[in-house]
C-alpha cells in the first residue's frame, strides 16, 4: 500500500482503488483500505481554528483539537477510511470519556472512538469515517445508550451504577433510541455557592431519546439520594425534585408533581418524556434558581489574562487566557522572553465564550489580521486549548519625544458593530453587567537616535509582490513590517535564505551603525532577486522558523491567509467562481514510499 508524506505546502492528495496510507503536515493520518474507492479521486484538507460557528459543544464538553474538514463532503467509501486525530490529553476524565464528533447533513453526531498513546502525552483518537465532512475531538461526560424495543428494556450509567432508567412494555410502538449521561457536582463547590453546610445534591441526570417527544407508558428513572442523605432519617420538607428543559432559562421544581418513592439509598419517579433531573437537598425556599447558578458553577472556568511584552521587541505583545492553575508555570517559562505586568485577576469563563482584546490610550494593532476587528484582535476561549495570540502594536504619537504608556482590556462577547470611545468603555465597566474582565498596562519605551533612519531611510527599492493572488501577496508594506520584527536575528535568517556569508558581511560594513538598516537591505535585497520566482515566500516561512523566530512566521501566515480570503471573495464577486464551490486546493503529485513488509 502506498504511503503519502504531505508537507504544508500541500492541502490535497489522490486516493485510488489500491488505497493509501496518508500522513498530513499536521499530524492527521488516514487510511484508506483498497477497494474504498471505486474509481481515482482527489482528497482535500484543511484544519481549521476553532470557533463557535465550526464547533458543536454540549454543555458539559470541552474542545480538544482544531476542526479538520476533509472534502469533497458527503462522499460515501465502499470500505470505512481509518482516521487519527492528535488531541490535548484532558488534565481529568474521571467520569468522561474522548469522541471523534463529526458533522453531516447539518446534524452532529458521536463516533466510536478508541485512544491510542505514541509518546507520553501524545495521544491519538481513532475512528472509522464512512463520509467526509467536518472532524473534532471533544471531552464529554460518559454516554450510555441503548435502543429500546417495544418490549421494554433496562438502561444504567457505567459512571454511576445507582442512576437506571426502566422502560416497560409499550412505552414505545417503535425502537427508539435513549442516551443518558450523569455530572457530578463535588459538594464543596455547592456549600460555598449555599453558604449552607448540609446542603447535598445528586448526580446531575440528562436524558435524550430520538423519535416522537413523549413515551406511551411511564417510564421510571432512578437517581441516587444527595449524599450524606438516606430515606429513612430525610426531612421530606428539604427534598427538591428539579426538571430543565432546554432552551429554557430556568430550573423547575416539580417535586409536587411527581410521586416520588424513597428507599434507603435512592429515589424513584415516573415521567413520560426526557429531559434534565436533578435532587436537592436544601433549607431554601428558592431552589430554582439556586439550581441555575450551581449549573453555570459547574460550567464555568477560572481563568487569568496576560499580557507581555518581547524583551527585545517591545512592540510584540503576547495576549493570553490561562486556566488558573497554570498561570504560575507559563509565566515561569514566558518570562526569559518577555516582561510585562502581573496577571489580570481571576475571571470566569464558559468554554467556547467569545472575548477581545483592545489596546487603547494611544496604542494600535500594526497589522491587517484576520482574527482583528476594528483593531480589536477576537478570541474563543476553550480551556484545554493554547488560547494565546502575538500580535505587532504601534502608535501615532511622537515616540522620539516620550515613551508611550498605554493598555489593553479584555472585554466579554463579539466585537460590537460600534465600537465604544475609551471614554464610554470605562463608563461600561462600572455597570453590574458589564462585559469588560480586565486592563493591563503595555509601554512603548522612547526611541532614541533614530533621527534621519525612518524606515526608508537609504532604503530605495521599486514596488514589488511575493507570491501570487491565490496563495496570497507579501507587499512592500508587509516585508517592512517583517523586517522590523527580526532584530538580531537578522543573519540567521539571512544564511537561511541563502545569503553568501560574504554579502552578510558587507552589508554589516555598509549599515554599521544602523541595524534598521542592514534589516531592510538583507530582506528587500533577497526579495528582488527572487520576485516572480515560485516558491519565494515558502522558502521565507521556512527560513524563520529554522531561525526560531515562528512568532514571525506565523504572522506572515496570518497576513497570507487574509490575501486569500480577499483573492477568493474578489472573484465571487466578479463571478469567475460559483457561488456554491469548495474551498480551492491545489493537486499535486506526492512522491510515495511502499510499504514495509
Amino acid at each position: 500500500m502506498p504511503k503519502l508524506f504531505l508537507t504544508s505546502d500541500l492541502d490535497s492528495f489522490p486516493v485510488t482503488p489500491q488505497g493509501c496510507s496518508v500522513t498530513l503536515a499536521c499530524g492527521v493520518r488516514l487510511r484508506f483500505p483498497a477497494g474504498a474507492t471505486t474509481t481515482p479521486i482527489t482528497v482535500h484538507y484543511r484544519l481549521w481554528l476553532p470557533e463557535p460557528a465550526l464547533v458543536s459543544l454540549g454543555p458539559h464538553d470541552s474542545l480538544l483539537s482544531g476542526v479538520l474538514e476533509l472534502w469533497p463532503h458527503g462522499v460515501a467509501f465502499q470500505q470505512d477510511v481509518s482516521l487519527w486525530l492528535l488531541f490535548v490529553p484532558p488534565r481529568a476524565r474521571r467520569c468522561h470519556e474522548v469522541v471523534v464528533r463529526t458533522r453531516r447533513d447539518n446534524s452532529w453526531s458521536d463516533l466510536e472512538t478508541h485512544l491510542e498513546e505514541e509518546a507520553p502525552k501524545r495521544l491519538w483518537a481513532r475512528c472509522q469515517v464512512p463520509h467526509f465532512s467536518w472532524f473534532l475531538v471533544v471531552l464529554r461526560p460518559v454516554s450510555n445508550a441503548c435502543l429500546v424495543p417495544p418490549e421494554g428494556t433496562l438502561l444504567c450509567s457505567s459512571g454511576h451504577p445507582g442512576v437506571k432508567v426502566t422502560f416497560p412494555p409499550g412505552a414505545t410502538e417503535e425502537p427508539r433510541h435513549v442516551s443518558m449521561q450523569v455530572v457530578h457536582m463535588a459538594g464543596r463547590e455547592l456549600r460555598a455557592l449555599l453558604g449552607e453546610p448540609e446542603a447535598a445534591v445528586s448526580p446531575l441526570l440528562c436524558l435524550s431519546q430520538s423519535g416522537p417527544p413523549s413515551f406511551l407508558q411511564p417510564v421510571t428513572v432512578q437517581l441516587p439520594l444527595p449524599p450524606g442523605v438516606t430515606g429513612f432519617s430525610l426531612d421530606h420538607s428539604r427534598l427538591h425534585l428539579l426538571y430543565w428543559a432546554p432552551p429554557a432559562a430556568t430550573w423547575d421544581d416539580i417535586t409536587a408533581q411527581v410521586v416520588l418513592e424513597l428507599t434507603h439509598l435512592y429515589a424513584r419517579f415516573q415521567v413520560t418524556h426526557f429531559s434534565w433531573y436533578w435532587l436537592w437537598y436544601t433549607t431554601k425556599t428558592c431552589v430554582g434558581g439556586l439550581a441555575r447558578k450551581a449549573w453555570e458553577r459547574l460550567r464555568l472556568h477560572q481563568v487569568n489574562l496576560i499580557a507581555l511584552q518581547r524583551r527585545r521587541d517591545p512592540e510584540q505583545v503576547l495576549l493570553q487566557c490561562l486556566p488558573r492553575n497554570k498561570v504560575d508555570a507559563t509565566l515561569r517559562r514566558l518570562l526569559e522572553r518577555y516582561r510585562g505586568p502581573e496577571p489580570s485577576d481571576t475571571v470566569e469563563m464558559f468554554e467556547g465564550e467569545k472575548f477581545f482584546a483592545a489596546f487603547e490610550r494611544g496604542i494600535d494593532v500594526d497589522a491587517d489580521r484576520p482574527d482583528c476587528v476594528e483593531g480589536r484582535v477576537c478570541f474563543v476561549f476553550y480551556s484545554h486549548l493554547k488560547n494565546v495570540k502575538e500580535v505587532y502594536i504601534t502608535t501615532a504619537l511622537d515616540r522620539e519625544a516620550q515613551a508611550v504608556r498605554g493598555q489593553v482590556s479584555f472585554y466579554r462577547g463579539s466585537v460590537p458593530v460600534e465600537v465604544p470611545q475609551e471614554a464610554e468603555a470605562a463608563r461600561q465597566r462600572k455597570g453590574a453587567d458589564a462585559l469588560w474582565m480586565a486592563t493591563l498596562p503595555i509601554k512603548l519605551p522612547r526611541l532614541q537616535g533614530l533621527k534621519g533612519h525612518g524606515k526608508g531611510a537609504r532604503l530605495s527599492l521599486a514596488p514589488l509582490n511575493l507570491g501570487d493572488a491565490e496563495t496570497g501577496f507579501l507587499t512592500q508594506s508587509n516585508l517592512l513590517s517583517v523586517a522590523g520584527r527580526l532584530g538580531p536575528d537578522w543573519p540567521a535568517v539571512a544564511l537561511h535564505l541563502g545569503m553568501p556569508y560574504r554579502e552578510l558581511q558587507r552589508i554589516r560594513h555598509e549599515f554599521r551603525d544602523d541595524l534598521d538598516g542592514q534589516i531592510r537591505h538583507m530582506l528587500f535585497s533577497w526579495a528582488e532577486r527572487q520576485a516572480g520566482q515560485p516558491g519565494a515566500v515558502e522558502l521565507l516561512l521556512q527560513a524563520l522558523e529554522q531561525s526560531d523566530r515562528q512568532d514571525v512566521a506565523e504572522e506572515v501566515r496570518a497576513i497570507l491567509e487574509l490575501g486569500r480570503h480577499k483573492y477568493q471573495d474578489s472573484i465571487r464577486r466578479t463571478g469567475l467562481a460559483a457561488e456554491d464551490s469548495a474551498l480551492p486546493g491545489t493537486s499535486a503529485s506526492q512522491s510515495t514510499e511502499p510499504a514495509q513488509a
